[in-house]
Protein backbone atom coordinates (compact mmCIF):
# COMPACT_ATOMS: atom_id res chain seq x y z
CA UNK A 1 0.00 0.00 0.00
CA UNK A 2 1.36 3.03 -1.19
CA UNK A 3 1.05 5.64 1.28
CA UNK A 4 2.79 8.81 -0.83
CA UNK A 5 0.53 7.74 -3.94
CA UNK A 6 -2.57 7.57 -1.58
CA UNK A 7 -2.02 10.76 -0.43
CA UNK A 8 -1.17 12.50 -3.77
CA UNK A 9 -4.20 10.92 -4.82
CA UNK A 10 -6.39 12.39 -2.34
CA UNK A 11 -4.65 15.94 -2.58
CA UNK A 12 -5.84 15.69 -6.75
CA UNK A 13 -9.47 14.83 -5.58
CA UNK A 14 -9.75 17.59 -3.22
CA UNK A 15 -8.99 20.39 -4.90
CA UNK A 16 -11.10 18.65 -8.11
CA UNK A 17 -13.83 19.18 -5.45
CA UNK A 18 -12.59 22.41 -4.65
CA UNK A 19 -12.18 21.87 -1.30
CA UNK A 20 -9.85 23.40 1.11
CA UNK A 21 -7.96 21.00 3.58
CA UNK A 22 -9.98 22.70 6.17
CA UNK A 23 -13.43 22.23 4.57
CA UNK A 24 -12.45 18.39 3.71
CA UNK A 25 -11.31 17.76 7.41
CA UNK A 26 -14.52 19.71 8.90
CA UNK A 27 -16.67 17.47 6.69
CA UNK A 28 -14.75 14.12 8.21
CA UNK A 29 -14.81 15.19 11.66
CA UNK A 30 -10.66 15.39 12.00
CA UNK A 31 -8.29 17.84 12.40
CA UNK A 32 -6.27 19.79 9.42
CA UNK A 33 -3.15 18.32 10.18
CA UNK A 34 -5.07 14.82 9.33
CA UNK A 35 -5.42 15.91 6.11
CA UNK A 36 -2.40 17.56 5.63
CA UNK A 37 -0.49 14.14 6.55
CA UNK A 38 -2.43 11.73 4.84
CA UNK A 39 -1.99 14.01 1.43
CA UNK A 40 2.04 14.26 2.53
CA UNK A 41 1.81 10.37 2.85
CA UNK A 42 3.28 10.32 6.57
CA UNK A 43 -0.12 8.29 7.72
CA UNK A 44 -2.94 6.62 6.21
CA UNK A 45 -6.87 7.49 7.12
CA UNK A 46 -8.47 5.47 9.98
CA UNK A 47 -10.38 2.32 8.06
CA UNK A 48 -13.39 3.85 9.24
CA UNK A 49 -13.05 6.93 7.45
CA UNK A 50 -12.37 5.03 4.19
CA UNK A 51 -16.24 5.61 2.62
CA UNK A 52 -16.84 8.88 3.92
CA UNK A 53 -13.92 10.30 1.54
CA UNK A 54 -14.64 8.14 -1.19
CA UNK A 55 -18.31 9.52 -0.63
CA UNK A 56 -16.95 13.04 -0.46
CA UNK A 57 -14.39 12.67 -3.16
CA UNK A 58 -16.80 10.53 -5.39
CA UNK A 59 -14.48 7.72 -5.73
CA UNK A 60 -14.56 4.31 -4.81
CA UNK A 61 -12.08 2.20 -2.16
CA UNK A 62 -10.43 0.36 -4.66
CA UNK A 63 -9.56 3.77 -6.61
CA UNK A 64 -8.10 5.14 -2.92
CA UNK A 65 -6.22 2.28 -2.10
CA UNK A 66 -5.08 2.36 -5.50
CA UNK A 67 -4.11 5.98 -5.51
CA UNK A 68 -5.49 6.52 -9.27
CA UNK A 69 -9.05 6.76 -11.11
CA UNK A 70 -9.44 2.80 -12.45
CA UNK A 71 -11.13 1.34 -15.88
CA UNK A 72 -12.83 -1.35 -16.12
CA UNK A 73 -10.08 -3.83 -16.77
CA UNK A 74 -8.04 -3.35 -14.09
CA UNK A 75 -10.71 -3.14 -11.11
CA UNK A 76 -10.72 -6.55 -10.89
CA UNK A 77 -7.32 -7.03 -10.10
CA UNK A 78 -6.94 -3.78 -7.87
CA UNK A 79 -9.68 -4.80 -6.17
CA UNK A 80 -7.86 -8.09 -4.92
CA UNK A 81 -4.70 -6.81 -4.51
CA UNK A 82 -6.18 -4.00 -2.57
CA UNK A 83 -7.69 -6.49 -0.44
CA UNK A 84 -4.65 -7.97 0.56
CA UNK A 85 -3.18 -5.06 1.17
CA UNK A 86 -5.56 -3.73 3.04
CA UNK A 87 -5.37 -7.06 5.62
CA UNK A 88 -1.76 -6.52 5.80
CA UNK A 89 -1.91 -2.78 6.61
CA UNK A 90 -4.41 -3.77 9.62
CA UNK A 91 -2.55 -6.33 10.80
CA UNK A 92 0.59 -4.04 10.97
CA UNK A 93 -1.89 -1.50 12.86
CA UNK A 94 -3.44 -4.13 15.17
CA UNK A 95 0.55 -5.11 16.13
CA UNK A 96 1.66 -2.31 16.70
CA UNK A 97 -0.99 -1.03 19.32
CA UNK A 98 -0.27 -4.47 20.68
CA UNK A 99 2.98 -3.92 21.03
CA UNK A 100 2.89 -0.49 22.60
CA UNK A 101 0.22 -1.77 25.17
CA UNK A 102 2.80 -4.61 26.31
CA UNK A 103 5.70 -2.34 26.26
CA UNK A 104 3.45 0.03 28.64
CA UNK A 105 2.70 -2.90 30.55
CA UNK A 106 5.83 -3.54 31.03
CA UNK A 107 7.35 -0.38 32.00
CA UNK A 108 4.44 0.23 34.25
CA UNK A 109 5.16 -2.87 36.17
CA UNK A 110 8.65 -2.51 36.54
CA UNK A 111 8.11 1.04 37.65
CA UNK A 112 5.51 -0.26 40.19
CA UNK A 113 7.93 -2.59 41.72
CA UNK A 114 10.93 -0.59 41.56
CA UNK A 115 8.36 2.25 43.44
CA UNK A 116 7.71 -0.01 45.86
CA UNK A 117 11.35 -0.87 47.34
CA UNK A 118 12.02 2.50 47.31
CA UNK A 119 9.30 4.06 48.82
CA UNK A 120 8.01 2.27 51.43
CA UNK A 121 9.87 1.36 54.51
CA UNK A 122 11.18 -2.13 54.57
CA UNK A 123 9.33 -2.58 58.15
CA UNK A 124 6.12 -2.31 56.10
CA UNK A 125 4.29 -5.06 54.28
CA UNK A 126 3.13 -3.20 51.45
CA UNK A 127 6.57 -3.06 50.21
CA UNK A 128 6.28 -6.33 48.86
CA UNK A 129 2.09 -6.78 48.03
CA UNK A 130 3.13 -4.17 45.53
CA UNK A 131 6.24 -5.21 44.23
CA UNK A 132 5.11 -8.83 43.92
CA UNK A 133 2.14 -6.65 41.72
CA UNK A 134 4.12 -4.79 39.82
CA UNK A 135 5.93 -8.22 38.47
CA UNK A 136 2.18 -9.37 37.44
CA UNK A 137 1.60 -6.32 35.43
CA UNK A 138 5.92 -6.81 34.08
CA UNK A 139 5.01 -10.59 33.23
CA UNK A 140 1.64 -9.83 31.60
CA UNK A 141 3.35 -6.90 29.19
CA UNK A 142 6.03 -9.84 28.16
CA UNK A 143 3.73 -12.61 27.50
CA UNK A 144 1.81 -10.20 25.43
CA UNK A 145 4.97 -8.90 23.38
CA UNK A 146 6.21 -12.32 22.51
CA UNK A 147 3.35 -13.84 21.64
CA UNK A 148 3.64 -17.83 22.47
CA UNK A 149 0.98 -19.82 20.65
CA UNK A 150 0.85 -22.94 22.53
CA UNK A 151 -0.77 -22.49 25.95
CA UNK A 152 1.67 -24.38 28.30
CA UNK A 153 4.64 -22.94 26.62
CA UNK A 154 3.13 -19.40 28.32
CA UNK A 155 2.36 -20.70 31.53
CA UNK A 156 5.89 -22.12 31.64
CA UNK A 157 7.51 -18.91 30.37
CA UNK A 158 5.21 -17.41 33.03
CA UNK A 159 6.64 -19.55 35.87
CA UNK A 160 10.13 -19.10 34.70
CA UNK A 161 10.00 -15.13 34.76
CA UNK A 162 8.14 -14.90 37.66
CA UNK A 163 10.74 -17.20 39.45
CA UNK A 164 13.35 -15.12 38.08
CA UNK A 165 12.18 -11.66 38.86
CA UNK A 166 11.38 -12.88 42.23
CA UNK A 167 14.33 -14.39 42.82
CA UNK A 168 16.67 -10.77 41.55
CA UNK A 169 13.82 -9.38 44.61
CA UNK A 170 14.91 -11.88 47.33
CA UNK A 171 18.40 -11.98 46.41
CA UNK A 172 18.02 -8.27 47.32
CA UNK A 173 16.08 -8.11 49.98
CA UNK A 174 18.52 -10.03 51.86
CA UNK A 175 21.52 -8.36 50.54
CA UNK A 176 20.10 -5.28 52.71
CA UNK A 177 19.10 -7.24 55.67
CA UNK A 178 23.11 -8.44 55.43
CA UNK A 179 24.80 -5.29 54.55
CA UNK A 180 22.56 -2.24 55.54
CA UNK A 181 20.51 -3.84 58.43
CA UNK A 182 16.97 -3.19 57.28
CA UNK A 183 14.20 -5.79 58.42
CA UNK A 184 13.38 -8.35 55.26
CA UNK A 185 10.49 -6.67 53.25
CA UNK A 186 9.53 -10.34 51.91
CA UNK A 187 8.88 -11.92 55.65
CA UNK A 188 6.03 -14.21 56.51
CA UNK A 189 5.74 -12.70 59.96
CA UNK A 190 7.68 -10.85 62.55
CA UNK A 191 7.67 -11.17 66.22
CA UNK A 192 8.87 -8.90 69.41
CA UNK A 193 9.44 -10.30 72.62
CA UNK A 194 12.10 -8.83 75.54
CA UNK A 195 14.76 -6.93 73.64
CA UNK A 196 14.48 -8.90 70.79
CA UNK A 197 12.74 -8.98 66.86
CA UNK A 198 12.55 -12.15 65.11
CA UNK A 199 11.57 -11.96 61.28
CA UNK A 200 10.74 -15.03 59.89
CA UNK A 201 11.41 -15.80 55.93
CA UNK A 202 11.23 -18.48 53.62
CA UNK A 203 14.82 -19.48 53.08
CA UNK A 204 16.44 -18.01 56.34
CA UNK A 205 15.80 -16.03 60.25
CA UNK A 206 16.81 -12.61 61.16
CA UNK A 207 17.08 -11.80 64.42
CA UNK A 208 17.96 -8.03 65.92
CA UNK A 209 18.89 -8.11 69.57
CA UNK A 210 18.78 -4.98 71.78
CA UNK A 211 16.93 -3.25 68.75
CA UNK A 212 16.77 1.02 68.67
CA UNK A 213 19.81 0.96 71.22
CA UNK A 214 23.62 1.60 70.81
CA UNK A 215 24.84 -2.09 71.30
CA UNK A 216 22.08 -3.19 68.65
CA UNK A 217 22.88 -6.38 66.71
CA UNK A 218 21.64 -8.54 63.69
CA UNK A 219 22.17 -11.95 62.94
CA UNK A 220 21.03 -14.15 60.15
CA UNK A 221 20.28 -18.00 60.46
CA UNK A 222 19.10 -20.38 58.66
CA UNK A 223 15.31 -21.75 59.28
CA UNK A 224 14.53 -23.09 62.88
CA UNK A 225 10.88 -22.09 64.31
CA UNK A 226 12.58 -20.88 67.72
CA UNK A 227 9.85 -20.88 70.26
CA UNK A 228 9.04 -18.00 72.51
CA UNK A 229 11.57 -19.09 75.55
CA UNK A 230 14.15 -19.54 72.97
CA UNK A 231 13.86 -15.86 71.32
CA UNK A 232 13.49 -14.51 75.23
CA UNK A 233 16.97 -15.97 75.81
CA UNK A 234 18.44 -14.97 72.27
CA UNK A 235 20.02 -11.86 73.16
CA UNK A 236 20.67 -12.36 76.66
Amino acid sequence: MNQEKIGKFIAEKRKTKKLTQSELAEQLGVSDRSISNWENGKNMPDLSLFKPICSILDITINELLSGKNLNELDYQEKFEENIVNTIAYSTKKINKYRDFISLTLIIFGLFISLSAIMIFPSESSWGSIYSVFGIMIFIMGLTKIINISKWYKKILFIILIFTLTMGILLFTDYFNVKTHHEAPMFRIRTTTTGDVIYYDTLFYDVYRCHFDKENESWTIKKNNNPTINELLNYCS
